[in-house]
Order: C-alpha cells, then structure tokens, then sequence
C-alpha cells in the first residue's frame, strides 16, 4: 500500500532552487535524507525556477534531462526535494515511466523503517495513510469501473470509493487506538507530578548528537547513529542530577525543517512530551555551518507544538569537531537564554550542563498562598490532581486559602488552561 524502500534501491534526485526563503530546501540535507533511507544515489539534477511549474513543477526541458538519465541509469526512483501535489507526481510518473517520491513521502519512509514500538509503527501508518488518502488514484487504470462486491462494496461503487471507504475506516481505528496510548502517557507523567519529579525534555535537528548526549548522562545505551532520525521512538530515564534532585529525561525524534503537517499530527503524543516537559535542552549541532538555520528551524517546530512557553538551554555539542571551541556555560545576551558548550563523545563540559539542570529545576518552582471562592472549585480540584496542594484553611466568609508549591511550568499551564491570568488569586507569595 505504501511507498516502501528495500535497501539497495538506486534513486535520481531532484533539486531547485527558488528566490523564495520559505521555499528553500537543503541539497547537502537532502543527500543525507535517501542514504538515511538505504538508497542509492545515482545523479543529481538541479535547476533554478522563480515558481514551480504547475504540471511537472519543473521545466519540460528538465524533465526530458531526468528522464534521460533515469533511461540511462535503470533508475528505481526519482527523488524530489520538495513538496509534489498529488496531480504533479502522476505527470511525472507519466513521463518518465518510473516511480516518483517528494520530500514528504521520503520522509515518511525512514520513520517506517525506524520505528520499533507498537505506537510508533502506529503513528507512521496514520501519517502515511493521510498522505495517500490524496494519492489513490495514481497508477491505477480499473478505478472508474463499478462492480459489487461481496462483503466490500456496496451497490455501483467504484473501486476508488471502495479504497477511500477503507482508508478512512483504517485511519479512525489507528486514531482511537493512539488516544489510548496519550491518556496511558498523560497517566505517567501525572505520577510524575504527584512525585514532584521534573521532566526533562532533549529536542534539536535530526542528527545534532541527542541520544549520543542521552547516552551519556544517563548511561542508558540507545542507538545512536550518525545518520537522520535514528530515534524515532521516545526512551525515558530517571536521572540523579545530585544528591537532592532527580529528573525523569527523555529523548525524542529530531526535527527538520518543513517538518510534514501529517507527521507533526500523527505524532501528537511523542511530542506532547516535548511540550509538557518543565526543561528543554535543545541540542546543536556546533560544527554544522548550518546551525544557526536549523535552531530556527527546530523553535518554528516547538512553536506549531505550543512547546515555546517551557524553559529552554541550548546545548551546543559537538565542540570536540570545532579547533579552538572549549566548555563553557553563558547566557545569551540577545535571547537570555542559558547556552552550554559541551561534547557528548568525550564528556567535555558535561559536568557544566548538569550544574544549569540543576539550576534550572531546581529554581523553576512556584509558591503562593491561593485566595478561592465558590466559583474556583475546578481551579482547586485541579490543583489536587497536581498533588501540590500543603495546606487549606476555609475563611469567615467562606473563601478557600491554599498553601501551594508547584512546578512554575505547571502554573503556565494551568493559566493557558483557563484562558486568564491567575496572579489575581495570589494572597501571598513566600520566595
């Protein structure tokens, strides 16, 4: 059903070039993609164009060179670095008589290839059956005939209605099956809460060095693999910071940029931990010249995922590759933000990135005496669900005073929840 890869196929790839800044890909990234995903690389083509052309997205001069080559080659594939409509692929699969994947669908290949867990296997078939709810009908020639199936179709239904019907059904039992496993998810981190242990999130670009770092602090022995999005599935530790603090870390996909809407929506509770973490350590690659590209491009991501509000250290790795560069801990003067330059491989600087963990935590916390009347109760049995809750006494005119100390990104939260700013509810407030 899906666009598949066995290893030791042979791909032409296709690259262009546009003015537009939003519609800009990475050659050398894209290189990155296929072998990431077993593939051959044969041949380049790149061309330059102001817009894409409607019908082939490239020149019809271009795709007689590709097309060529693809003859030449005994190409399996033809690999483009952008974004095909479904109407594009099928012309161009006409022209040139071979298969044709865009950037989305190469993507969603290496997550199916990555993924070991039941839920992430469950997540890359929903992305995927999104992306080819919009592709059915390409190659197929028998769609517009009508024949009633036994036990399928129903009376005068077309064998494309009958594929659409499955897909659809397929779609909704994965959805229903992925809401079990985010309340499963929302459990765990709930016991977390109740324990006041605070949850440490690692995100950055594929490939930045995040279970090599994982690895390290915790001693835990996930792959780590110099290639594009060798974890795909979550691994979670606790980790002793120091003798009074442990954190519970985890350690996530990568992103990249134009991450597909699909996987950013099929992906919702892997991601919910990125978003629910009280820290982020965002992991830079220091020795990619693109770097500072592609930490944009992982806060665009955190962005779509409303995960911007958490806080954040940037932790550039990697120092070991960059002559001159040797551990240091800083804050940005532009951002404000903690910065660590430290290496994963040889544990230089380590130690200063878990003196800012312990910082960080060990600060971000928020305490108050709470003033709540009648119409506050879901407020207060919120804040009993958080188990943050250390002393109420009722007043003479029957308003509910709460001693409560809590994780400050759990305040946010609560906030975000109700739509309001709650400082008005502060009685007192003990530093």
């Amino acid at each position: 059903m899906f666009d598949r890869y066995e290893g030791g196929e042979s791909a032409i790839l296709v690259h262009v070039d546009f003015p537009d800044a939003s519609s800009q890909e990475d050659l050398n990234e894209f290189v990155d993609l296929a072998r990431s995903a077993n593939i051959e690389v044969l041949d380049i083509v790149t061309t330059s164009r102001a817009t894409p052309q409607p019908r082939f997205f490239i020149g019809s001069g271009k795709l007689e060179e590709v097309a060529d080559l693809v003859k030449d080659y005994k190409a399996d594939v033809v690999l483009f670095n952008h974004a095909l409509s479904p109407s594009q692929e099928r012309n161009i699969e006409h022209e040139l008589k071979c298969r044709v994947v865009d950037r989305t669908g190469l993507i969603l290949d290496i997550f199916a290839q990555r993924a070991q867990s039941h839920e992430g296997k469950l997540q890359v078939e929903l992305a995927q059956l999104r992306h080819l709810s919009t592709r059915l009908v390409r190659g197929w020639t028998h769609l517009e005939r009508q024949k009633g199936g036994i036990g399928l179709r129903g009376p005068g239904e077309t064998q494309l209605e009958t594929d659409r019907r499955l897909l659809r059904g397929r779609i909704k039992t994965i959805e229903r099956r992925l809401e079990k496993v985010e309340k499963q998810r929302e459990q765990g981190r709930r016991s977390r809460q109740r324990a006041n242990i605070a949850s440490v999130s690692l995100v950055g670009y594929t490939n930045a060095g995040k279970s090599t770092m994982f690895n390290r602090i915790t001693e835990a022995g996930v792959l780590a693999a110099d290639q594009l999005f060798a974890t795909l599935d979550p691994t979670h530790r606790r980790l002793q910071i120091n003798d009074q603090l442990a954190v519970v870390l985890a350690d996530t996909v990568g992103f990249i940029r134009h991450l597909p809407h699909d996987l950013v929506a099929a992906f919702k509770a892997t991601l919910q931990e990125s978003r629910e973490a009280d820290l982020l350590l965002h992991v830079i690659d220091a020795s990619d010249e693109r770097r500072d590209d592609n930490r944009e491009q992982v806060y665009q991501v955190l962005d779509e995922i409303d995960a911007t509000e958490a806080t954040i250290i940037e932790v550039y790795n990697k120092i070991d590759q960059v002559e001159g560069l040797r551990p240091k801990a800083e804050v940005c003067p532009e951002t404000g933000r903690m910065r660590v330059w430290c290496s994963a491989v040889d544990g230089a600087g380590i130690d200063l990135l878990m003196q800012a963990i312990a910082d960080k935590v060990s600060k971000e916390w928020f305490e108050a005496t709470l003033s709540l009347n009648h119409d506050k109760m879901a407020l207060r049995g919120q804040l009993y669900d958080l188990n943050c809750v250390e002393r109420e006494q009722i007043t003479d005119d029957g308003c509910f005073l709460l001693d409560v100390r809590l994780q400050l990104a759990d305040w946010k939260r609560l906030e975000r929840k109700s739509e309001m700013d709650l400082s008005h509810l502060i009685a007192s407030t003990s530093e």
